[in-house]
């Protein structure tokens, strides 16, 4: 069984969060550059299949966050991973991470405001 490390769960949780929000933030971006039709309509095709999505990306979420702060660092001597600014820097993009995929999966909810 493959082990998940921060970042393969990080990256994992990401396209889930796109996945997820593809239904309303397709959309959204083709008006936005003016392109219109009746086709973009079936761009919501996805929504059925959101909640699945969102799982998902809480779960790669929740993964990264135990491979960051619940498990012991596991390196061997000399490793670039030793240094505690390694660690630091891992953990501060978790969160930027974090942050815009809670953004992107709060897309849907504000996407009709507009338009």
């Amino acid at each position: 069984m493959a082990r998940f490390t921060g970042r393969g769960s990080l990256m994992a949780g990401t396209l889930a969060a796109v996945g997820a929000s593809v239904c309303c933030v397709g959309p959204l971006i083709l008006l936005a550059l003016g392109v219109g039709g009746a086709w973009v309509g079936n761009l919501t095709a996805m929504e059925p299949y959101r909640p699945v999505f969102i799982g998902l990306t809480l779960l790669f979420l929740a993964l990264a966050f135990c491979r960051l702060y619940l498990l012991p660092a596991v390196c061997s001597p000399g490793a670039s991973c030793r240094s505690p600014n390694v660690r630091l820097r891992q953990r501060r993009v978790f969160w930027l991470v974090t942050a815009l995929l809670l953004g992107l999966l709060a897309v849907p909810w504000f996407a009709p405001l507009f338009y």
